[in-house]
């Protein structure tokens, strides 16, 4: 049985605003994201929140998209993987990854790349412990564990120099 259809739904996505069409109230954020905008980046590995994999941030906070309903977004500022690309230039925190290869198969590594947005827009001078801590709730299916939080920690240093 469908759920009921809003007439609009309008969200914030990226600093721009999206009125869109035939969302369901069962529709999940990672799904309106994904076939509703075409912001594919978001991944859905797990679909129980389990992995991380669909971590975005909204209003500043890292959230599972697989998990929070598009409906209760109304009014939330909503950024994804996406929305920290300008004029084609790759974000620190992105850029970080690359140089640290920190990422391998790539499935994992939006939300790895989320969750760290938040986690250095709060404690941008962490130590490995605090990375470890804060990247807990996500998971890498390659185990390059290593990586992921020397990517962290050197997209600390480069967002620290202003990068």
């Amino acid at each position: 049985m469908s759920g009921n259809k809003h007439k609009i739904l309008t969200l914030n996505v990226n600093g721009r605003d999206y009125d869109i069409l035939g969302v369901e109230d069962q529709m999940t954020l990672a799904d309106v994201l994904r076939d509703k905008l075409g912001l594919t980046g978001t991944k859905v590995a797990c679909d129980d929140g389990a992995c991380g994999s669909c971590t975005v941030i909204v209003d500043g906070k890292p959230t599972l998209s697989c998990m929070t309903l598009a409906v209760t977004m109304a009014g939330k500022s909503i950024l994804t993987i996406e929305g920290l690309l300008k004029e084609n230039t790759p974000h620190p925190i992105q850029q970080a990854f690359i140089e640290e290869r920190g990422s391998a198969c790539g499935y994992c590594t939006p939300g790895f790349i989320m969750t760290t947005k938040a986690f250095l827009d709060e404690n941008p001078h962490p130590d490995v412990d605090e990375i470890k801590q804060a990247l807990a709730g996500n998971i890498c299916r390659c185990a390059i564990y290593e990586q992921i939080v020397k990517s962290v920690h050197t997209a600390s240093e480069k967002l620290q120099e202003g990068a």
